[in-house]
């Protein structure tokens, strides 16, 4: 696909620069601007449309939250902030992500792999294949990506869990996440992923599955429950 053309919008010349970086980084952003508040974003906007906007939420004379909510047809959104309590606020804005600073370079990328998954969808008109081959008992198993539950990471193998069946195969939890559409699977723990259609009640820092339980890591609560209410 083309680049993805963007603006970083924040009031913190330290968080622009960074930001900055991150995005050059990533190799498939076209940086458009760099703007200090919305009002001078809301200018940009006007005069240069673009895909994606890497947006903080506190900021002086109107919010990021605010400005989306101004605006008819928003570009799609990376809300950034250094406050967790503003994570709600993008629930029903349908932004792509929410990154919580100090933003490290992989939890960027994370939400840089969203947004490219994102727009490669949205932009493209050939179906994308909706399973995988994993090699298990000596043989390579078809795995469709709506048939999964759940994923379970043990060191050096996973377990795939299906309705009444499971299959173990040789990789790390993270291998096999690269190969899953990010728009579906969901890594809510160190060693398990989930499947974001097959959630049946969220209780505490558990997700259940059916009679299945996953739990929800400390660490990653803030970006799993932003994701499961604000799915689409």
């Amino acid at each position: 696909m083309s680049q993805i053309s963007c603006i970083i919008t924040d009031d913190e010349p330290f968080a622009r620069k960074g930001l900055e970086g991150y995005v050059k980084k990533a190799g498939f952003f076209d940086l458009k601007a760099q703007c200090e508040d919305a009002m001078e974003l809301g200018a940009v906007l006007a005069q240069q449309p673009v895909d994606l906007l890497f947006l903080d939420i506190q900021m002086p004379h109107l919010t990021g939250v605010d400005f989306i909510k101004s605006l008819p047809d928003p570009p799609k959104v990376i809300f950034t902030t250094a406050f967790k309590e503003y994570a709600t606020d993008g629930f029903d804005l349908d932004v792509l992500d929410y990154l919580l600073k100090p933003i490290s370079f992989e939890r960027f990328m994370k939400a840089a792999y969203k947004a490219k998954d994102y727009f490669e969808l949205r932009n493209s008109n050939i179906k994308k294949a909706d399973y995988l081959f994993v090699k298990s008992e000596g043989k390579l198993e078809k795995v469709i990506f709506n048939d999964i539950l759940y994923i379970k990471g043990m060191e050096n193998y996973v377990e795939i869990h299906f309705p009444g069946r499971r299959i173990i195969t040789h990789s790390t939890l993270k291998a096999l996440m690269e190969k899953l559409p990010q728009q579906v699977f969901l890594q809510t723990h160190k060693s398990f992923i989930v499947s974001t259609p097959k959630i049946t009640a969220i209780e505490g820092n558990m997700l259940h599955i059916n009679q299945h339980q996953v739990p929800i890591s400390r660490q990653l609560r803030e970006q799993v429950m932003f994701s499961l209410v604000n799915q689409r």
